[in-house]
């Protein structure tokens, strides 16, 4: 599997992408919703619960010869949120939390792409969410690119990305809480977030 140069990969939990140093065009990658996972998990008294999102896309645009010029835009379906248990699911699509009816999509775009070591970068960019825009660094590991394929059929080109952040759900009017009994709160105010992204390619298109 082919391996570029971190300068040239441009990275997102969710969004990133990669491309050959020897290509001159941009070049664009959709985000693999099937083979990919935009999670999260927050602490609920001593411990973490995790929860995901289900429903999302993005598209990647990657310009070799001029990597700032790279971007990143993803669409998250509130409603999608999902940590395996109704009852709290339907209490995060609520007011108290994420207001699903009222902010139906959380998005990020990217505004700034900073290498910081070997097949990793940063990538900033504008991630709005409960009515509420913020700037949010991601910290992303590039895990390679190249194209696959099984039996004789093709796949199309890959590229595999991890990324993570911590957030402050308060910063974006998420608020809600319970002061317990014996003191303290029943859920934390800081989110971890940890996306495994897939993309895939987009062949160029014919004139």
């Amino acid at each position: 599997m082919k391996r570029i140069p971190v300068a040239l990969a441009l990275a997102l939990v969710s969004l990133a992408s990669a491309a050959s140093a020897a290509s001159a065009a941009p070049l664009t990658f959709d985000i693999d919703k099937v083979h990919s996972q935009v999670g999260f998990s927050i602490r609920h008294f001593f411990s973490k619960v995790p929860g995901q999102f289900k429903d999302f896309s993005g598209t990647i645009v990657m310009d070799p010869d001029a990597p700032a010029a790279s971007s990143v835009d993803v669409t998250i379906q509130t409603a999608s949120i999902s940590t395996d248990n109704d009852g709290r699911d339907k209490h995060l699509r609520s007011p108290d939390f994420f207001a699903a009816d009222s902010f139906p999509a959380l998005t990020f775009k990217s505004t700034k792409v900073t290498p910081t070591g070997k097949d990793r970068v940063q990538v900033t960019g504008d991630l709005t969410m409960h009515g509420v825009t913020k700037s949010v660094v991601l910290d992303v590991e590039f895990l390679g690119m190249g194209e696959v394929g099984v039996g004789g059929q093709s796949w199309g080109t890959k590229a595999g990305f991890d990324a993570t952040a911590t957030l402050n759900r308060k910063d974006f009017g998420i608020n809600w809480n319970k002061t317990l009994d014996k003191g303290g709160l029943m859920i934390g105010e800081d989110v971890a977030i940890s996306l495994h992204i897939e993309a895939t390619l987009k062949p160029p298109t014919q004139k």
